[in-house]
């Protein structure tokens, strides 16, 4: 445009601002020139930018043109952009978080004051167990003693393998007094990944418990110490406090992280990161010593650290609930109303499962919720429910969080993770290690006192994670390169926007997807393997796995490549889908487009094997029968049933409608012979075929040298019913299911006593192992059966290690306790659902019935009719058995959600016959879904931990 008036001949031509009233685009540029200089406007949209952020725009631009001019041959990344106010804010004014600590201390030495100031308090409650201040030093102070006995002093490291208990605490207090550094290794973790993380910690002593001490395997040189059974000799030891030997710069644990070559890595925390870290938890959020703190996380997650130590620094008091309680919801919010705790820390997807299971909320609650993005629909819902909420954000390798915000009401957007914690500095740098400008993105950077020592021999890695710290006055500073993008808000809090690498949060847990796909790689038949996470729906975050396979070699199906992750990596790092490809989408520079990666297949397909249509009229129908029961559509004649999420419930109704539709009776052992549409109509094809049910088959082959597991169905189902238990046991774990024509509902009723099931069953079990000692288990009325076989076992003079009762009623219930049984089913649904519930007890009375009016077997009755018509004989096997005691231990699995409020006993009633004692475990679900997913999975982890002691 002209820059000044222009006259021609009968015309003055002249610059005219317009008003248009609106900008045409999001930010534009106007420059024009004039006698004093360049004159520049900026038009920008009101609705994206305020004023203040076009002011500071404007004078990082000029001070960007004025470093131009005043550099001419400096590439213009080095170019400073930030004006000198700005960049002081970012760098001093908002990182402004010196305050006092007991540098001098360790972080055992805060327990041993509180413990001197509280002696009598209870400082920790499990279960039914609780230990004072008092009781927990002193007991604690005999581990140390015993420890150093062994050798361990500062910068040892000793590993701790149990189970959440009393034992885990005073076996964390007992290594940090002695002066070691714990090493946290779950039981739930692969034993491969477990063994790799003990070596190569090099320590010299792990520290577990009876029940898990063979589970691990250990080097000759490494001293194994057990918590509960070792404690006599322990407790010979001093219960005074140990000199002070440790120094704050010693290690007080290593916890191991995803690493992306495969393997793990340690990471090395400090007393004095730690000691730090809690003493600003301790002013905010802030804990007194009249708080409950309710702890649900796994050892193996640095957060624990707050939910053990905060409150034990502050003479507060844990209440720590189990495994299975902290994986429940229904559970963890009874526990949490019991407790009456009034702090909890967790994890979003743990906030969810609360919420999803119908939590009210506490009013008095304090919630601290971290380990991964918290989503502003999630936050809202958990501020309706409780006093206050606090975002918590930080890696291990910056001890715990770094950074914490107090969420308010009527906030939108999303969720900020706040601004530094004491004593700690956070950077957001550019790729040249320069400031970014407020709401830029970038790579946050952070220093200060809890910064981790480094990677356990893992030199190179730590030099090129922990880097010079140049914005510090101290000369040998050091700052985290996190991977973490973010971005200052105007007002100094910090927002996550996501990792810059391949680096994510699932469950809580960091994920390295390079990890994932170094162990896919490892197949024979892949090539290359791209993991990325996909939140196709809200709040539901899936690792997805998408594969090109090796020249010439066939798709892999996907149960095949999950068992194959598993055997490596824990359950939250095995991915949910699978996607063979041809080749990756690819971005202009030629690298991966991750974001162009396809959506998996919902429809189940890509669940197994290459999608295989029907080719022919049978395969058609029973995929349509398939897709019916399943609730899925574009089902395969390869995919396996118990793949697309098949249980033996929904093989009765497959079994039902294959009897309705093709008039093919089948017995449900069938299903387990042939899980895919293509072998069953393989088996229908066959002449000749007559359905029948062999009296044993083997689920799991295993290896030879292992003990047998014998389990016996429910009435009415089949050994289907313990198809997804054993797909969670160890491979190498023998496992068959007793299967005899009485239990069958394909076939008539042969026997009306338990004892005679029972002794034929014992007859078929000695087929295969003719001598003890034995395993067994049951559900329901197997339950009762092996109760039955064990006790004549024994009494034969055989050896039972094991006898396991799922969700096991004592049979010939009185009836007021049916009543009680039925009333408390009905007070749990629905209007619309109790007559339903009504009606279906009433039609199998009416079989029932009619099975006592047949005649001879010589009137055709439905599949369905036949299955209700064996439970309606077992009934009176049931009713006519009255258990004699048996002299050995009853283990028993009890569904939890079935379990009436306030009940005094759990043991079902076995607890009078049972001479050698109950071992009652509690498991997440009720009878019917404690057999399928995703209770089962719990289920079959601590019935793996009994069978690997025999």
């Amino acid at each position: 445009m002209p820059t000044q008036q222009i006259n021609l001949p009968g015309l003055t031509i002249s610059p005219f601002k317009v008003d248009k009233g609106s900008s045409m685009f999001d930010l534009s540029l106007f420059i024009w020139e004039k006698d004093e200089g360049l004159i520049g406007e900026l038009e920008y949209n009101t609705d994206l930018f305020d004023e203040a952020t076009i002011e500071r725009m404007m004078k990082q631009w000029a001070v960007l043109l004025e470093g131009i001019v005043a550099n001419p041959d400096q590439p213009i990344n080095r170019i400073a952009l930030l004006p000198k106010n700005q960049e002081h804010q970012l760098l001093i004014d908002w990182n402004e978080t010196k305050m006092d600590y007991p540098h001098d201390q360790c972080l055992h030495h805060l327990f041993e004051a509180q413990a001197a100031l509280n002696p009598e308090k209870v400082a920790f409650i499990y279960d039914n167990e609780s230990l004072t201040y008092k009781q927990l030093n002193e007991r604690s102070n005999q581990l140390a003693h015993y420890l150093h006995s062994l050798g361990v002093g500062p910068d040892i490291l000793v590993g701790i393998y149990v189970d959440r208990s009393i034992e885990m605490v005073v076996g964390l207090l007992g290594i940090l007094k002695s002066s070691g550094g714990y090493v946290p290794l779950d039981p739930a973790f692969p034993k491969d990944r477990l063994a790799f993380m003990l070596a190569d910690s090099q320590a010299p002593v792990l520290l577990t418990q009876e029940s898990l001490k063979d589970g691990l395997a250990v080097e000759d040189d490494v001293k194994v110490v057990c918590l509960d059974s070792d404690w006599a000799s322990i407790a010979q030891q001093s219960a005074d406090n140990l000199p002070n030997i440790a120094q704050p710069d010693n290690l007080a644990y290593v916890i191991y992280t995803s690493g992306s070559t495969g393997k793990p890595k340690g990471v090395q925390l400090q007393h004095q990161g730690v000691v730090n870290f809690l003493t600003t938890m301790r002013q905010e959020p802030g804990l007194t010593p009249e708080d409950v703190l309710l702890s649900v996380t796994t050892l193996s997650f640095d957060i624990s650290v707050l939910e053990i130590f905060l409150p034990l620094i502050t003479g507060a008091q844990i209440v720590l609930v189990s495994r299975e309680t902290a994986a429940d919801g229904l559970a963890l919010q009874a526990k949490l109303a019991e407790s009456g705790a009034n702090v909890m820390q967790a994890t979003p997807t743990t906030w969810r499962l609360l919420i999803d299971s119908g939590w009210p909320g506490n009013d008095n609650l304090k919630v601290m919720c971290g380990g991964e993005a918290l989503p502003r629909e999630l936050a809202n819902q958990i501020l309706e429910r409780c006093d206050t909420l606090w975002n918590m954000y930080g890696p291990t390798e910056t001890t715990i969080w770094s950074t914490v915000y107090q969420l308010q009401p009527g906030e939108t957007g999303g969720v900020s993770i706040g601004r530094p914690i004491g004593n700690t500095q956070c950077y957001i740098l550019d790729s040249y290690l320069q400031p970014v400008p407020i709401g830029v993105p970038g790579e946050l950077h952070i220093g200060g006192d809890g910064l981790a020592r480094g990677y356990l021999n893992r030199p190179e890695l730590t030099a090129e994670k922990f880097i010079h710290d140049p914005f510090s006055d101290q000369p040998k500073a050091r700052m985290y390169k996190t991977g973490d993008l973010v971005r200052f808000l105007p007002d100094g809090n910090i927002e996550f926007l996501s990792r810059i690498d391949h680096q994510i949060k699932i469950r809580g847990f960091r994920v390295e997807l390079g990890e994932i796909e170094t162990i896919l790689t490892q197949h024979p038949a892949i090539r290359t393997a791209v993991v990325i996470v996909r939140e196709d729906q809200p709040g539901d975050k899936r690792l997805v796995a998408y594969l090109i396979t090796d020249d010439g070699k066939d798709e892999v199906p996907a149960s095949e490549l999950r068992t194959f992750v598993r055997e490596e990596l824990p359950d939250y790092m095995v991915p949910s889908a699978y996607v063979f490809m041809d080749a990756y989408p690819l971005t202009p520079n030629k690298k991966i487009d991750r974001k162009a990666l396809p959506v998996p297949d919902q429809t189940g397909s890509e669940l197994d094997e290459t999608f295989v249509a029907p080719r022919d009229e049978l395969e058609l129908e029973l995929k349509k029968i398939w897709e019916s029961v399943l609730n899925i559509q574009r089902v395969g004649v390869r995919d396996n049933f118990f793949d697309l999420g098949g249980h033996s419930l929904l093989a009765v109704r497959l079994f039902i409608q294959i009897d309705e539709v093709l008039g093919k009776s089948l017995p449900l052992v069938a299903l387990f012979q042939a899980p895919t549409i293509e072998e069953l109509a393989n088996l229908l094809r066959q002449e000749g075929w007559t359905p029948s049910s062999p009296p044993v088959v083997a689920l799991q082959e295993g290896n030879s040298d292992r003990q047998p597991f014998f389990c016996v169905p429910p009435a009415g189902t089949s050994i289907l019913d313990y198809v997804n238990l054993v797909r969670h046991l160890e491979p190498n774990q023998p496992v068959y299911g007793l299967q005899p024509m009485s239990l069958n509902a394909g076939q008539e009723f042969m026997f009306d006593r338990v004892d005679a099931i029972a002794a034929q069953l014992i007859k078929e079990v000695q087929n295969i192992q003719p001598e003890g000692p034995y395993l067994l288990g049951g559900r329901c009325f197997g339950g009762i059966v092996a109760y039955e076989m064990a006790r004549q076992l024994t009494d034969q003079g055989q050896q039972v290690n094991f006898l396991a009762l799922f969700d096991t009623p004592f049979p010939n219930p009185t009836l007021a306790s049916k009543v009680k049984f039925h009333a408390q089913n009905l007070a749990r649904l629905e209007y619309k659902d109790k007559l339903k519930y009504v009606l279906r007890k009433a039609r199998k009375r009416t079989v029932r019935i009619t099975s006592r009016f047949r005649a001879n077997g010589k009137h055709e009755l439905s599949p369905e009719v036949r299955a209700l018509q064996a439970q309606a004989g077992i009934s009176v096997a049931t009713n006519n058995y009255t258990p004699p005691t048996y002299h050995g231990k009853v283990t028993l699995f009890r569904a939890e959600e079935d379990i009436p409020p306030g009940s005094a006993s759990v043991d079902f009633g076995w607890g009078k016959v049972a001479a050698g004692g109950i071992d009652a475990q509690i498991m997440p679900g009720n009878h019917r879904t404690i057999m399928i997913e995703p209770s089962v999975r719990v289920l079959a982890e601590k019935v793996r931990m009994y069978l690997e002691q025999f």
